[in-house]
């Protein structure tokens, strides 16, 4: 089972503030350990959203809208990507997921299982994502 850990933005990550070194610091111990467990597959950092873009879509048509977006409270910051073999054992390393806004300010991480392959049944269309190992988080047993 794959979990996507979606680190939240806040208005100092949108503003393009680094991070303290002692959060990289507590950050780097944390995925050092998801990784010493073998249930780390990703992780990384995003940049703020004035470095984004969005197509929205009516129907056919696209519109491209450059970033920087405003709710600031919808946008993401960074993710990790963990595989484990329960949701219990998903939730036991979120609880141990450091602040991503630092000590003594308020931060949130969401947390969503990702689909799988198997989800969706047998089909010429799954088998090609299949070929392509999209979808193909392995298995964690």
């Amino acid at each position: 089972m794959r979990f996507m850990i979606i680190v939240k933005a806040t208005k100092d990550s949108e503003a393009g503030i680094m991070p303290e070194e002692a959060l990289l610091a507590e950050m780097a111990r944390y995925h050092k350990e998801l990784a010493k467990a073998g249930v780390l597959l990703d992780g990384s950092g995003l940049q703020s959203s004035a470095k984004g873009w969005r197509i929205t879509y009516s129907g056919k048509e696209r519109t491209f809208v450059d970033g920087p977006f405003a709710e600031v409270k919808e946008l993401i910051a960074g993710y990790t990507i963990i595989q484990v073999k329960s949701r219990e054992e998903a939730i036991e390393w979120t609880r141990r997921f450091p602040n991503p806004a630092g000590d003594g300010k308020e931060g949130e991480i969401e947390v969503r299982q990702m689909f799988e392959l198997e989800d969706f049944g047998q089909s010429n269309e799954v088998e090609r994502f299949r070929k392509i190992g999209i979808g193909t988080g392995g298995s964690s047993e």
